[in-house]
């Protein structure tokens, strides 16, 4: 195949799993959450199992107006969802599915251009905060500003331990170099990076910059019709890209009982596994308070990331 045309259909299976898979966890988040909490709605709507609720939220988001605010500044009110959005699908680019050519984009700093790009939605959310002239999302923005800063720190030295125990920033050479021990050895910075990664996406329990009982929605509440939308999908798309890291770094991507051959079908069940958790997440534990959210940052995640980083180096030198 030229290499310019096997270059098209990877970035199109890229672009096809970004649309499809965030799409899978919100109608999956639909029906964990009703069962979890007795919600009969999302179970009915459409007739067996609920398997239209989905389509009906797509209709309604279609058919609702478009409203910008006369005070905002459009430009940046309307950029901000596509800046929030669009660097997840950067991200799933260099995310391996299975060994071999089963990825977008191979890289041998992988690692290190996710990092980057990760850092990029909070751009997105001071954006639609400050552009929105409205008080409650300034105030959204500047929580989101200070989270994701603060979380940003625990989140790159916990991945930066598995590129210190794999000896390469490839994510499929962190795959490689995986084994089945490394779960013990690195579960602190596996705990330091999922919770890190749930408060860059802003989830539940650690959604303060939403908070919908104190900021009506946060630096989201301006947003209607397909722009709201497009926030809701990069809320989604972050699940899975934090879900993907997950796996790839520390549950050994598409090792597993499985044959090789269908390594994918592995790293798959483990990426819904963690979106699973992650939602159980939002239904279990209420929302922590700003204070409480910087006193985890910073007394309990950077701390055990900086240890688990020089116990990684230690053993690195040792051996």
């Amino acid at each position: 195949m030229p290499v310019a045309v096997e270059l098209v259909v990877r970035v199109g299976a890229v672009v096809a799993a970004f649309l499809l898979l965030p799409l899978l966890v919100g109608q999956t988040e639909h029906k964990v959450m009703a069962h979890m909490q007795g919600r009969l709605g999302p179970m009915y709507a459409g007739g067996y199992h609920g398997w239209a609720q989905l389509i009906a939220d797509g209709v309604k988001f279609v058919q609702k107006e478009d409203v910008t605010p006369r005070g905002a500044d459009r430009p940046v009110f309307q950029l901000a969802p596509a800046v929030t959005l669009l660097p997840y699908l950067l991200v799933l680019l260099v995310v391996p599915l299975g060994p071999g050519d089963l990825v977008g984009q191979p890289l041998d700093a992988g690692l290190f251009l996710v990092l980057a790009v990760l850092a990029v939605p909070v751009v997105g959310v001071m954006m639609a905060a400050w552009a929105s002239a409205n008080k409650y999302s300034l105030l959204g923005g500047v929580r989101g500003a200070a989270q994701l800063l603060g979380y940003e720190l625990p989140f790159v030295l916990s991945a930066a331990s598995v590129a210190m125990a794999a000896g390469t920033l490839s994510l499929p050479g962190i795959v490689a170099a995986w084994r089945p021990w490394w779960l013990l050895w690195q579960l602190p910075a596996l705990f330091v990076f999922f919770v890190a990664g749930v408060a860059e996406i802003r989830r539940p329990p650690l959604d303060a910059p939403i908070a919908d009982t104190e900021l009506v929605f946060g630096y989201k509440t301006e947003y209607t019709g397909m722009r709201f939308a497009f926030m809701m999908l990069a809320e989604y798309a972050g699940i899975v890209v934090i879900a993907s890291l997950t796996t790839v770094l520390f549950l050994g991507g598409w090792h597993g009982p499985a044959p090789e051959q269908l390594g994918w079908l592995w790293t798959l069940l483990k990426i819904f596994a963690v979106c699973f958790v992650i939602i159980w997440l939002r239904v279990t534990f209420p929302r922590l308070r700003v204070d409480q959210l910087q006193q985890l940052c910073w007394l309990v995640l950077v701390p055990l990331a900086l240890g688990q980083l020089v116990l990684t180096a230690a053993v690195r030198m040792v051996i």
